[in-house]
């Protein structure tokens, strides 16, 4: 294969890729029902490899390609690619990184990161990762796309670090809630490919040095997570009444380069050509002075790993019995305490100084101490107590960015078919629910249950004005066989048809999170199981649905 004949090129001994050919070209066999020469290196492609290798001439031409049997082309090479087993390969080697970690080996990790880059399994699985997600069709500022199988095997051969370069970034903007903009730049397809094999072998450093109660972009982690870690530090009758709310100012755009060189446990040669890379806007190409481009795969676990140990450095900064507690989501994070004035003496010195050392700086105008009894928002959710009791409900702010995309969606699609218009509304309105099923969210959902079918209402009236209420209601309150769904009957194919209807919030149902371990690590053999039951058994993320005295008597 072309990925270990030029890997040679990186130190490795030609014995070595001649048995790794062979084991590959023999799993391949199994697969395909091909034949595989006994020695693996007679065949007319590997002589042109045996040439540059100065292997004897009477050797390589000891058989004909036809006769040994010719390797099949880079498509089928791709799309015989046995996936689990490549992920069962590249997993081993991050569960070592991790093991070498926790015993605080560093040589020892530094060696296994540098079999991981230049393992062949990580580099397909780093030219799927880049060829499958939501970016796969943005190019960079090359224009290039991976289309095809061909293309993605001969990507996968390409990715080696000896004479990388990283291009520069293609910078565009996109809207923030508050009317700016946010700078996004887009790496070239090659770039992001050396990107996530880089990552895969960062990783397993990152989760296991990382803060107990750290939940933004961490494998097995979620908001549901960080919202619940907040809850129990915030929902007992003795908890912290005060919390402050911290913003960092543009947290990816300033950390520190010369802090990252010094302290991320990676290869200091690619890392420094990622962050020296620039960006190109307009045509022209500026340079990049700090911080880490938003838009980059490694830069979520970049700015993760610069924020590990701020939990850490507040619990030192405080006496103990602070009842101060941690939750941190990416660059958002609260602390609680018990007085106003702990908060302001001890955490926020502590903070301000942990974050000046990597560059970074608090926000002077949504940096707040608050009352939990007046109420915050945090991840999209209001956390307010009543009395004893505190509640956890969807932000208005998010309530009504939802009430205007649906109403955007309406209007944009009314002479769109139904079925079209239905689809677009349950992606919005499935996704907001279920991101909000776990708090106090009833009231919400019926809220933006009666607002979706108002505007429906709307908007037939529009479409059919001169047909009665009768009849609108027989066509498209009736066809789910539900009352108050709004549906449709519309032909798939000869003689098939289906039935659209618009999701209802509330059918949904409120389900209440089981938080994550604070010391689970996927890359722990010891977590192995739990991680599983996670990923493929709801009840062990999920409480089951339970009355208000059923809850209450689980902690009687």
């Amino acid at each position: 294969m072309l990925l270990e004949w030029q890997e040679r090129e990186i130190g490795r001994s030609k014995c070595h890729w001649e048995s790794q050919w062979i084991e590959h070209e023999t799993r391949l066999s199994a697969k395909t029902g091909t034949s595989v020469p006994a020695n693996g290196v007679l065949t007319s492609n590997w002589c042109l490899i045996a040439r540059e290798l100065g292997e004897p001439f009477k050797m390589r031409k000891q058989k004909t390609a036809i006769s040994a049997g010719a390797f099949i082309g880079d498509a089928k090479k791709w799309s015989s690619i046995d996936w689990n087993y490549a992920r069962r390969q590249v997993r081993r080697l991050q569960m070592r990184i991790a093991k070498a970690v926790k015993e605080n080996k560093w040589n020892k990790v530094k060696t296994l990161q540098y079999l991981l880059t230049r393992s062949f399994y990580a580099k397909l699985l780093a030219v799927k990762r880049v060829t499958t997600n939501k970016g796969k069709n943005t190019p960079g500022v090359d224009g290039v796309l991976w289309k095809g199988a061909r293309a993605k095997w001969r990507a996968a051969c390409s990715l080696r670090r000896r004479g990388y370069k990283p291009k520069p970034l293609r910078r565009i903007y996109i809207p923030k809630k508050n009317g700016k903009k946010r700078p996004l730049s887009i790496p070239v397809m090659l770039d992001r490919a050396m990107q996530f094999l880089y990552k895969l072998a960062l990783a397993p450093v990152a989760e296991t040095t990382a803060d107990g109660n750290s939940y933004g972009y961490r494998e097995g982690r979620s908001c549901a997570d960080a919202i619940q870690a907040a809850f129990n530090a915030l929902s007992k009758p003795n908890s912290a009444p005060w919390v402050f709310e911290a913003d960092i100012t543009g947290c990816y755009d300033n950390i520190s380069k010369k802090w990252m060189l010094d302290n991320i446990p990676m290869d200091k040669v690619v890392l420094r050509k990622w962050l020296d890379a620039g960006y190109v806007e307009n045509g022209i190409t500026y340079p990049t002075r700090k911080g880490v481009p938003q838009g980059g795969i490694i830069s979520p676990t970049l700015a993760n790993m610069t924020l590990d140990g701020l939990e850490e450095a507040v619990r030192r900064a405080v006496p103990r019995r602070s009842r101060v507690n941690f939750i941190r989501y990416a660059d958002d994070f609260i602390i609680t305490g018990k007085s106003k004035r702990l908060l302001e003496d001890k955490v926020k010195p502590a903070v301000e100084e942990f974050l000046a050392e990597r560059g970074l700086a608090l926000s002077g105008e949504k940096t707040v101490i608050t009352y939990i009894k007046k109420g915050f928002t945090f991840l999209g959710q209001t956390f307010r107590r009543h009395g004893r009791k505190l509640h956890i409900t969807p932000s208005t702010e998010g309530v009504l960015a939802l009430v205007r995309k649906v109403g955007m969606l309406i209007k944009k699609h009314v002479s769109a078919p139904m079925p079209v218009l239905i689809k677009k509304m349950n992606e919005v309105l499935r996704g907001w629910a279920n991101y909000h099923r776990h708090v106090v969210s009833s009231e919400a959902f019926s809220r933006i249950d009666t607002y979706v079918f108002e505007r429906l209402k709307s908007m037939l009236r529009k479409r059919h004005p001169k047909k009665s209420k009768k009849w609108l209601y027989q066509k498209y309150w009736t066809a789910a066989g539900r009352k108050n769904t709004f549906a449709v009957i519309a032909k798939v194919k000869k003689g098939v048809k289906k039935v659209y209807q618009v999701v209802r919030t509330c059918s949904i149902g409120i389900k209440r999170h089981i938080k994550i371990k604070a010391a689970a690590n996927p890359y722990d053999p010891e977590y192995a199981s739990y991680f599983w039951k996670r990923r493929n058994r709801k009840d062990s993320r999920l409480l089951p649905a339970l009355s208000a005295r059923e809850f209450r008597a689980q902690f009687a």
